[in-house]
């Protein structure tokens, strides 16, 4: 991810700069594709915060997996309100970066919403996260994790 956001600053739910490099290292990350004006967005949300709650913060250690929200929002403050209503407490790219928009190109982005599951690199381990999540639950993480060929303890 150091590659993917280098010289990036990020911003966490309340509303923090983060710096990239520490806070991806050595973790998986969903790249979180999606818009509070997207009803299918809402739907699934809720869902990926359940996921990173068990995943981050109630298990021991944390698991090394991250969220980074790439936003489809109408304006900074849908964005803000979306995030603040709904999101687990992962981190965002900041709503007037226009990097979102390489990001998507990137990632061939053409629906929302979309979950791209990234190795530190940024190389996709997959781009089906969403459906994975829904399919299998907190399984798919381990697979995630083999795939990205990172220092792990995580059991």
């Amino acid at each position: 991810m150091v590659d993917v956001f280098s010289g990036r600053i990020l911003v966490s739910k309340d509303g923090r700069s983060v710096d990239p490099e520490e806070a991806l290292q050595n973790k998986v990350v969903g790249l979180y594709f999606s818009a509070g004006w997207c009803s299918p967005c809402r739907d699934f949300t809720p869902v990926l915060c359940d996921f990173y709650t068990e995943l981050v913060e109630e298990t021991h250690p944390p698991a090394p997996f991250e969220v980074v929200f790439i936003s489809s929002d109408h304006s900074a403050e849908e964005m803000e309100c979306y995030m603040h209503a709904m999101h687990g407490d992962w981190l965002a790219l900041p709503f007037h970066d226009p990097y979102k928009h390489e990001l998507k190109k990137k990632y061939n982005i053409t629906v929302i919403p979309k979950l791209v599951i990234v190795k530190p690199t940024g190389e996709v381990i997959t781009d089906k996260g969403r459906k994975q999540i829904r399919d299998k639950g907190l399984s798919c993480f381990r697979n995630w994790l083999e795939g990205a060929d990172i220092f792990q303890n995580f059991s």
